[in-house]
């Protein structure tokens, strides 16, 4: 499948469209990174509530987000007690999963939300760029905006590209 487009987002978000893959544009988005990853949960965060979603995440990434001005509720780790997200997953209460690991427990966990999330088909990504991608691409997944190759590559010929 190829996604034509005038930038990356929409190239990216047509192609994921036409390969059956149907963005959520709102709804509940749960988010839980590494602390390698925080300093992008602003970005991250304002782009996903402009698009309409509220937010719920785990703690350490709760209190970055509300850090960095980010609304979010708190959800349990699934060693935490119920309910935790794995159970919110199971329940169709999360759209749209955002969640970067390290160490031996949060990839375990990680499994488990994974499974979960294809087992009720919620979009998910597992990388900080997969995030900043889907989050931009949401705009376009289903954009019928036709290119025609030729134009777009004397566009691209002209600017010195």
């Amino acid at each position: 499948v190829m996604g034509v487009g005038r930038t990356f987002a929409e190239a990216f978000g047509k192609a994921q469209y036409a390969a059956g893959e149907v963005y959520p544009t709102s709804g509940v988005a749960f988010i839980s990174v590494r602390e390698a990853d925080r300093r992008h949960l602003k970005e991250i965060g304002d782009m996903l509530l402009a698009q309409g979603f509220k937010i719920v995440a785990t703690r350490g990434t709760a209190r970055e987000l509300q850090n960095v001005g980010v609304t979010c509720e708190i959800v349990n780790k699934m060693r935490e007690g119920r309910p935790n997200i794995v159970d919110m997953i199971k329940n169709e209460d999360i759209d749209l999963i955002v969640n970067t690991t390290e160490g031996e427990q949060s990839t375990r966990d990680s499994f488990e939300i994974r499974r979960e999330a294809l087992q009720h088909k919620t979009t998910y990504t597992t990388t900080i760029e997969g995030a900043r991608a889907l989050c931009k691409a949401m705009a376009y997944t289903d954009s019928e905006q036709v290119y025609c190759l030729q134009d777009l590559h004397r566009e691209i010929t002209e600017q010195g590209v």
